[in-house]
């Protein structure tokens, strides 16, 4: 396996801010060994959006997903994020000004998911705190579109050739939400697509289980009126095990049982039955730290039975925190953090439950405040206000989410406080 000394490394991040003309060839660049990407067991991955981008960036995609509209000014009327990020690490190109101010009259500045440096840095974040690796998300909705094909291609690009650099895995995620009935087998076009033209699954950085590579397939099994059918969900599954991949599915939280956000289709049981691992989504389920532990002894505990049973693996979801205030009008900080205690409650619990690993909702998330990066505390002055991480330092949920994989994985004791 090739090797990266740490001069190459400082060239490499000092290259251009262009994007690959063509993303979605092989990678041959330096890799370095980190984590093992041979199984997901006592991994930590953390999802990535990557969806985001700035007037003038190159995408030609406005400010998308910073605002409501992203073909109008990034104002106060149209911002849609609750949690902002931290750009002093950001070079001066990877800086885009908004029509925001900080409180001392400084403009107000965000980043583009389109800009490699950007995501390099995520991922080198990720190597820092001790993150094992990142799902990127592939809106299959989405990819019909050229511009936003580009868009997503290139952070993938950025994501693997990161994953290299920094000794750590990646692998695709499909969100099939807004899909509709019929269109499944784009999903399984797309991933043809970058087996044959990047050669993902030759990758090294690229992440295998059961000696396969993984491909997750996220929104299936939820009460939410979908078009698209667990009929169609189930042939994409035989596809793509067929093709030799491990399958993820993203599932309900109450999946089990049919109830609340899970459908009640008695089919829902056979076709999870057919994947390798599943990720049920706890994000909004429950809203206290004292809630995680209850969470966990009705829900993950009985899943892991079932899963044991069936012979799959288990990847709960984790998340820190939630609002969505600016997106949709709801309560700014909804669900509070309480500097850390919400988020360090659910690790206990995955602990006690015998949780092996988990997946961490999200790295990047700023629009939901779901996000783990380095977030500002001193937040640009706006009616309404933005979520922050209450007087912590920015790389606080970064720190914490390394410290969660060492509690799973026995390398520090269980406590009752999250570590400061």
């Amino acid at each position: 396996m090739r090797r990266l000394v740490p001069v190459a490394l400082g060239l490499i991040l000092c290259a251009a801010q262009a994007p690959p003309e063509d993303p979605l060839q092989p990678y041959t660049g330096p890799s370095v060994r980190g984590v093992d990407p041979s199984t997901l067991d006592g991994k930590v991955m953390c999802g990535y959006q990557g969806w985001f981008s700035a007037e003038g960036d190159g995408s030609g995609r406005g400010w998308g997903h910073w605002t409501k509209n992203r073909s109008k000014p990034f104002d106060a009327a149209n911002t849609k994020v609750d949690l902002w990020p931290d750009l002093r690490e950001a070079g001066i190109d990877e800086r885009f000004a908004t029509a925001l101010t900080h409180r001392d009259g400084r403009r107000a500045e965000v980043f583009s998911s389109f800009r490699k440096a950007t995501v390099l840095r995520h991922v080198r974040w990720m190597r820092e705190y001790g993150i094992d690796g990142a799902f990127v998300q592939r809106f299959i909705v989405d990819l019909k579109d050229p511009r936003e094909a580009r868009h997503f291609n290139t952070v993938l690009a950025s994501i693997r050739e990161g994953a290299n650099l920094n000794g750590r895995v990646y692998a695709v995620m499909y969100d099939l939400t807004g899909l509709q009935a019929g269109r499944t087998g784009e999903v399984e076009k797309d991933w043809k697509n970058l087996r044959s033209t990047m050669k993902i699954t030759d990758d090294p950085a690229y992440l295998r289980h059961r000696g396969k590579p993984v491909v997750a397939l996220w929104g299936i099994g939820f009460s939410d009126k979908r078009e698209y059918t667990l009929e169609e969900c189930g042939s994409l599954v035989d596809v793509l095990k067929a093709d030799g991949c491990s399958i993820m599915l993203g599932v309900p939280a109450y999946w089990r049982d049919g109830s609340r956000d899970a459908t009640p289709d008695p089919a829902l049981p056979d076709l999870l039955k057919r994947a390798d691992i599943l990720s049920p989504w706890s994000v909004g389920r429950f809203g206290k730290p004292e809630d995680a532990a209850g969470y966990a002894e009705r829900t993950v505990k009985p899943d892991l039975a079932w899963c044991h049973v069936a012979k799959l693996d288990y990847l709960p979801v984790v998340f820190p925190g939630f609002s969505w205030h600016h997106m949709h009008a709801g309560k700014l900080d909804q669900i509070p953090r309480q500097k850390g205690r919400f988020y360090w409650a659910q690790w206990l619990a995955l602990k006690k439950a015998g949780a092996r690993m988990a997946y961490v909702a999200m790295f990047d998330e700023v629009d939901e405040a779901t996000a783990i990066f380095k977030c500002e505390t001193e937040v640009p002055s706006i009616d309404g206000g933005f979520v922050t991480y209450e007087g912590l330092p920015s790389d606080y949920y970064l720190k914490l989410t390394g410290s969660g994989g060492k509690l799973l994985r026995g390398e520090i004791p269980p406590a009752d406080e999250p570590p400061r």
